[in-house]
């Protein structure tokens, strides 16, 4: 008895100790994809002012691979000391869970959240000289070509595959599905026309589609983008109800003692409260979330919703991956 009252005594004078001394040294972020996409430019916009904050160096860490569950299976299975966080998404922390036959981690538990961050729009995108200029087109060549035509993706099980996939089984299309290692190489090859077109994060389309490089055909989120206003979404182009949105978000592995996951969500929100971080989002068309949706228990229940959410339309479309 006396030996637990000792462990509870200690536990309680270590947790504001521990709050005041970390971090002690650098901290790695876990981009769980490929440089160039984006959710790196998520992390890199925030590098510097989250070290600032923290006044420790952030140090990224870029590892891809099974749309994301690579990277942060890394940090849900790391040492809960706050020093390895990842900037998880929708895929990592919500398709995972249902597309995968066999999850890397239970996202809702094997996880300590901290913060919500932005939103992310897709947008689906076509090789410039696509024979088709909207939806209702691409449908109609997609349907008589489906054998032919092949769809690129940032790997199996991310967003940007979860999105064509969803869209190619509503139009009730089956089209090759090549996976790569992030956005990035993704949208190389489709600019080099090898292949035919892509669901994507705005931020990494607007560029390419301001350029000519690309072909814009639809928005995936419910309604348009502030950041592309003169296309329709899918919804409008007669998808009735169809929606397919990214996100970005930092996790610390579970049982990270509270105190440090109050201190990142902290240096987080006063990155996100600078000016010119303000600027660097809007300009790569990313959207942050309100002040009401970035508390850790916020983020713990819209992981659950977002698990939920996608189950329904992943199952119905068949996809399963191993």
């Amino acid at each position: 008895m006396l030996r637990l009252v000792l462990i509870v005594t200690l536990a309680a004078f270590m947790a504001p100790v521990m709050a005041e001394s970390w971090p002690s040294r650098p901290l790695t972020m876990v981009v769980p994809f490929a440089t160039g996409g984006p959710m790196d430019a998520v992390a890199r916009i925030l590098q510097s002012p989250l070290s600032d904050a923290l006044r420790q160096q952030v140090i990224i860490e870029n590892i891809g691979g099974a749309g994301g569950m690579i990277g942060a299976a890394r940090v849900a299975k790391s040492t809960p000391d706050g020093y390895q966080f990842v900037l998880g998404n929708v895929g990592t922390h919500a398709v995972s869970q249902t597309l995968y036959k066999t999850p890397f981690y239970n996202a809702a538990t094997d996880f300590a959240p901290v913060i919500l961050i932005a939103e992310l729009s897709l947008v689906m995108v076509a090789r410039k000289d696509f024979p088709a200029n909207d939806l209702q087109q691409f449908i109609a060549y997609a349907k008589a070509n489906q054998k032919t035509m092949q769809f690129a993706s940032a790997g199996a099980g991310s967003a940007t595959h979860l999105g064509c996939a969803l869209i190619n089984a509503r139009i009730g299309i089956d089209v090759t599905h090549v996976p790569y290692r992030g956005g990035a190489p993704a949208m190389a090859d489709l600019i080099a026309q090898r292949v035919d077109y892509l669901c994507i994060d705005t931020p990494t389309a607007l560029p390419q589609i301001e350029s000519g490089a690309i072909k814009p055909i639809a928005m995936l989120s419910r309604g348009r983008s502030p950041s592309l206003p003169g296309l329709a979404s899918a919804h409008e182009q007669g998808l009735t109800d169809f929606e397919a949105t990214n996100w970005s978000a930092f996790f610390l592995p579970r049982n990270t003692p509270a105190s440090v996951v109050q201190r990142l969500h902290d240096a987080t929100v006063a990155a996100l409260n600078d000016a010119l971080v303000q600027h660097r989002f809007k300009e790569n068309g990313i959207d942050l979330v309100g002040d009401e949706r970035r508390s850790p228990a916020y983020l713990a229940r819209f992981v659950s919703d977002e698990i939920a959410k996608w189950a329904g339309p992943i199952k119905s479309s068949g996809l399963v991956l191993e």
